[in-house]
């Protein structure tokens, strides 16, 4: 799947879009350039999904987690980290129950330690605008693909 999102207003609508299938779980990798929009559309899709609080860019904290009512999101940035090692502070294994949702930002910083996503989102510079490209890399992403079929339609200008 490849869209076009033309300014900030488009990615919030992309973001709550995602958060539809609120049965989503697994991994979500995340790249794209600095300032592309990766946050911003983590962002939306938690309000999307529901939360209600602050939401703020793990830049620093490398990890941020947000409890909803039926699971938890984590929310990763690696652009700081120095070796994929440092995943194993912060419990990346544990991360995971099966019924969450882990969205990861930078994700090649973690290659070897990070595990591998469900579902791969490229945020690429097209002009004024972002060319958004999301491919399944397993049954699980091929379902959040699937359930998402208006999306094109709805996000191209």
């Amino acid at each position: 799947m490849s869209l076009y999102v033309p300014d900030a207003g488009a990615m919030d609508a992309l973001g709550r879009e995602l958060s539809h299938p609120a049965s989503w779980r697994g991994v979500v990798w995340l790249q794209g350039d600095l300032g592309a929009g990766k946050t911003t559309l983590v962002r939306s899709l938690l309000r999307g999904l529901g939360y209600e609080g602050r939401v703020k860019s793990p830049t620093y904290t490398l990890l941020e987690p947000y409890e909803l009512s039926d699971r938890m999101v984590y929310h990763l940035d690696l652009y700081r980290l120095a070796a994929a090692e440092e995943l194993e502070w912060l419990g990346i294994r544990d991360l995971l129950t099966g019924d969450d949702l882990l969205l990861v930002e930078w994700p090649e910083h973690g290659r070897g330690v990070l595990p591998e996503p469900d579902l791969d989102i490229v945020i690429d510079y097209e002009g004024e605008g972002r060319r958004i490209t999301a491919r399944a890399r397993t049954r699980r992403g091929e379902q959040m693909l699937v359930s998402l079929p208006s999306l094109e339609s709805e996000i191209t200008p």
